[in-house]
């Protein structure tokens, strides 16, 4: 049995030894790279996320916390994470799994989401609410280099230096933003 036949609802990913993370990170990539070649999506994108995304996923509780992501196309390995494997037989395809986060699809997806921006946005509202309802459960933001170039990103850190609240923002930094 692979390791990646372990994961199969959210938090799964707790259940296996640090042995088996290497293990695993080489079978999502391989799962990625073989359905991706079927459907098409967003291979590269993907390829890059996959540690962030384990490392966030072992130290997060789905759906309970939230995840936005503001490169949408880097959630495949969110959703191989969350119990969602069986969906990428039909990945962008009529009827199929979104190529994004999509709130529809899974408790897990906290914000619909392409390329915007916007993830410190969103995540700073929901960790104020959060607080405001006397929760709580954690927020966290992951923002690609890339999308730092647009401003509202830089208008997000700025409110959210003042928040002293429980909000993580992840710099996914690949050096592949154009200026």
């Amino acid at each position: 049995m692979s390791v990646l036949d372990l994961i199969n609802e959210p938090n799964d990913i707790k259940k296996l030894s640090q042995e088996q993370m290497p293990k695993l990170a080489e079978e999502i990539r391989t799962f990625l790279v073989e359905h991706v070649a079927k459907t098409g999506g967003h291979l590269a994108s993907n390829l890059g996320a996959v540690e962030l995304t384990m490392a966030l996923h072992l130290v997060l509780n789905f759906p309970e916390d939230k995840l936005i992501w503001d490169v949408g196309h880097q959630s495949y390995t969110h959703k191989i994470l969350t119990g969602r494997k069986d969906g990428f037989d039909h990945l962008r395809q009529l009827g199929g799994m979104s190529g994004f986060p999509k709130r529809t699809e899974s408790d897990c997806d906290c914000f619909d989401t392409g390329h915007s921006s916007t993830s410190i946005s969103a995540g700073l509202g929901m960790a104020r609410a959060r607080d405001l309802k006397g929760e709580t459960y954690s927020v966290a933001s992951v923002i690609g280099d890339g999308a730092m170039t647009g401003g509202l990103a830089y208008e997000a850190l700025n409110n959210a230096a003042d928040l002293k609240t429980n909000f993580i923002i992840v710099l996914n930094y690949n050096n592949m933003s154009i200026y």
